[in-house]
């Protein structure tokens, strides 16, 4: 069978990655990453694109509550 009728009876998938993705934005989440974990930005420059962004996500939250632990304790 054709590879063209192969790809059309798996049906579409979904494409990821860091297609189009401000560079800026990049540099901001692994400075980030590194500033709080002091991981190299060799390391960093080695997760997918959806692992490096859970773990922006996971640093604003320790700071966050960090935050809120700090505004309580006034």
């Amino acid at each position: 069978m054709p590879t063209l009728r192969k790809r059309i009876r798996r049906g579409a998938r979904q494409r990821g990655g860091v297609w189009r993705y401000p560079l800026t934005r990049l540099y901001e989440e692994v400075a980030y990453i590194a500033y709080h974990f002091h991981w190299s930005h060799a390391q960093i420059f080695e997760f997918e694109h959806r692992e490096r962004q859970q773990w922006v996500n996971e640093i604003a939250k320790i700071n966050h509550n960090l935050n809120e632990q700090s505004n309580d304790d006034r």
